[in-house]
This record gives structure tokens, sequence and C-alpha cells, in this order.
């Protein structure tokens, strides 16, 4: 039996021969185009009046929750009662959490209720904790396109006799109507809707910082 080397003229033009329509054949391959995303953030700002402050402590923004689906980058739309869709092209610049975060603190701190609000990283001892749970972050396209947002406020005092840290839970829903079906539209509606949220709390927080329960060792 002659067994064929790579040195047989015959196999080296067989895999010459193969080389050629491996290449043609890569060549006709369609090019997928690159995934290309938009980014966006959720960043109200608050312009009114800074309050009279009612205490010279401060504040600690605690942890912020965000309730699954709303709890990734990508936009969410609600096209049916049960069926919500991400939109992997359109993310956010931050987990929704982190934004609701850092507008909080730096709303209170612009409406000057306590002293300062810190952020969560931030290494002072706590006396009074902001923790925040969002609960709802999507765009509403089943009727007529909304933004949607929900939050929840729980401001505590530190207690080591652990009674009910609890001096105040608020919870507030907003629907803002939407120009159009744009991500951006979406993104301006639930910066729109999140304003309003925080307009609403800081009225409910300045009540609260009037009758705050006494400091640890006071």
């Amino acid at each position: 039996m002659r067994i064929q080397t790579m040195n047989n003229p015959r196999f080296t033009k067989l895999a010459a021969v193969a080389l050629i329509a491996l290449a043609l054949s890569a060549c006709s391959l369609p090019k997928r185009p690159a995934l290309e995303t938009s980014s966006w953030m959720v960043a109200p700002e608050r312009s009114g009046t800074p309050y009279k402050p009612r205490t010279d402590l401060w504040l600690k923004m605690g942890p912020v929750t965000t309730t699954p689906p709303f709890d990734g980058k990508s936009l969410i739309y609600r096209l049916g009662d049960q069926r919500y869709e991400k939109d992997f092209y359109n993310v956010y610049s931050a987990l929704p959490n982190e934004m609701v975060s850092n507008a909080t603190r730096q709303w209170m701190n612009s409406a000057q209720i306590f002293s300062m609000t810190v952020g969560q990283g931030n290494g002072f001892f706590p006396y009074y904790i902001l923790q925040t749970s969002v609960e709802e972050f999507y765009g509403d396209y089943r009727v007529r396109p909304e933004a949607v947002v929900s939050v929840e406020f729980f401001l505590t005092a530190t207690d080591p006799q652990k009674r009910n840290p609890v001096i105040g839970k608020n919870r507030y829903t907003k629907r803002v109507p939407l120009k159009d079906n744009t991500p951006q539209a979406l993104a301006l509606g639930q910066q729109e809707a999140l304003a309003q949220i925080l307009m609403e709390y800081e009225v409910a927080l300045y009540k609260y910082a009037g009758n705050l329960p006494p400091p640890l060792g006071q």
C-alpha cells in the first residue's frame, strides 16, 4: 500500500485548492454590524430656595435597592400586563439605584434640611439614615407612552437598644406622559418623575427633621 505524504504533488495540489476555497468562503460571509449602544442618565437637580435648617445634624444615605427586573442598566419597556422587554441598545449610564441615590443626596443637600447629607461610602458614624427602595423604573407603552417611577423612603435613627428605629416611611409613584416613543423621551420622563417624587418627599423630610429623636448619648 502506498501512503500519501506532504511531499506528494497530488496531495499538495489538493491542499492548495482546499485553502483557496476556504478563503473565498470566508470572504463571502456577511459582516455583522457592531453593537452600538446609547447611554442615558437620570439626574434631576433641585432649583428651589433652600429651607431654613431645623437641625445641625447630618443625614447619611443608606442602602438603595431596586426591585427586579428594573435593577439592570437596560431601559425597560412594558408592552403588556405581564410583558416587559429590555433594550440592550439603550442603557443607563449607571444602575438605577446608583442614580436615585446620587440624585437624592444632592437634592437634600440643596434643600439644606439637615446640615449635610453624605453618601453611603462616607465613614462618619450615622445618627440618622435614609434607606430607599426603587420599586418601579420603566416605560409603560400599553396605552400611551408614560415614564413610571416608584420609590419608597425609610428614615431611621441609629438605636443600639434595637427598638423600632423607623422615624418615617413614605412611598411615591409618578407617571409622566412622554412626547414620543424614543429612549431619550423615556429618560427625560423618568427624570421628571423622580424630580416630582423628591419635591414631595423633601416636604415630609422637613417635618421629620423638626421632631427627631435625640442622637445617641444625648
